[in-house]
């Protein structure tokens, strides 16, 4: 019997990284520039440890193997194999992180045989004030334009820049130019994918003092060159009830702004859920299909993973709670 799953957050320290990670998460780390808390992975190399209950130590994809479609779903497991679908991340930049783009399932199959695309989104936890994100086309270019404009430094001038706030949200299909800029504090869910190509990075070096790589002909197949109006997803916020942000059919992700007890039937999923807490504190109670009730203690800046074989979910807050919800 399944039950909800916390994990290790995989910390990743980056040249861009910031310090509000750790007190976001309420761990400590001496680690000075954390970029990235990998919530839940199954990237290879990083998948995400099991740290509560009896299934603590295991990693996610010996979860998988061993509890495959119980825990994400028939259909899902179906498509996805013991492969957890989605990567989940809280990202802080204290810089700006680089220009990039990344691959389609499609494209990904020819340039990295074996992997996916990435398609993603952003939901601003917080904001320094000035912080902006960088997303989409402004302007038509052609392909020979576009590397004109990374070699005379002036790419971002055909960005789209926005200002942003907490509860902002952007969704970035795979080929969308996009970059976090400095003083941005997001929560990503993507696909489970870790292809990015680096498009321009402001001549910065790594942490190993060298120049970052760039990928100026990947990113050029990779690129969607149309053009939209505005990048930003709008939603109506709705009060202690599920307000949709975004669904594709990679996930689709809900936001619960509470005050009072919710919840959320997944008796007809056939899906599981992964809960991040953006803000306050609380409780989940999870309720599996033969009336099995489990209770765990939810905190800002910690997510659980909900199995498919749960029939709801109840989000209790203490005082006040704001998560994400996600699914496919």
């Amino acid at each position: 019997m399944l039950y909800p799953l916390k994990f290790k957050p995989y910390l990743c320290e980056k040249v861009w990284g910031g310090e509000k990670i750790a007190p976001f998460k309420g761990i400590k780390t001496d680690m000075s520039r954390i970029g990235e808390s990998w919530e839940i992975s199954a990237v290879k190399g990083h998948e995400s440890i099991v740290e509560n209950g009896p299934l603590a130590g295991k990693n996610l994809t010996e979860v998988m193997e061993e509890y495959g479609p119980e825990l994400v779903g028939k259909e899902v497991f179906a498509n996805t194999g013991t492969e957890f679908p989605l990567l989940i991340k809280f990202i802080d930049a204290k810089d700006d992180l680089s220009i990039q783009v990344h691959p389609t399932d499609e494209l990904a199959a020819v340039t990295n045989p074996g992997q996916k695309g990435k398609t993603e989104m952003w939901y601003v936890v917080g904001a320094d004030k000035g912080a902006k994100l960088l997303s989409g086309l402004t302007e038509k270019i052609t392909p020979q334009e576009y590397e004109e404009k990374v070699k005379d430094n002036s790419i971002t001038d055909v960005l789209g820049h926005y200002d942003v706030r907490p509860g902002d949200v952007f969704f970035l299909p795979a080929g969308r130019i996009h970059a976090i800029g400095a003083g941005s504090f997001v929560a990503e869910i993507q696909q489970t994918s870790d292809i990015t190509y680096r498009i321009y990075d402001y001549g910065r070096l790594g942490l190993d003092g060298k120049p970052r790589e760039l990928h100026l002909e990947q990113a050029k197949e990779a690129i969607d060159f149309s053009v939209f109006p505005d990048y930003r997803t709008e939603y109506s916020l709705k009060k202690n009830a599920e307000t949709r942000l975004v669904s594709c059919k990679y996930f689709t992700t809900d936001l619960f702004d509470l005050d009072q007890n919710v919840t959320k039937d997944l008796s007809g999923l056939d899906s599981f859920v992964v809960v991040m807490c953006v803000a306050g504190n609380g409780k989940l109670i999870d309720k599996e299909n033969d009336g099995t009730t489990h209770e765990i203690a939810l905190h800002q800046g910690e997510t659980v993973l909900i199995p498919a074989s749960s029939n709801a979910v109840s989000l209790l807050p203490d005082g006040f709670m704001t998560c994400l919800t996600s699914h496919i």
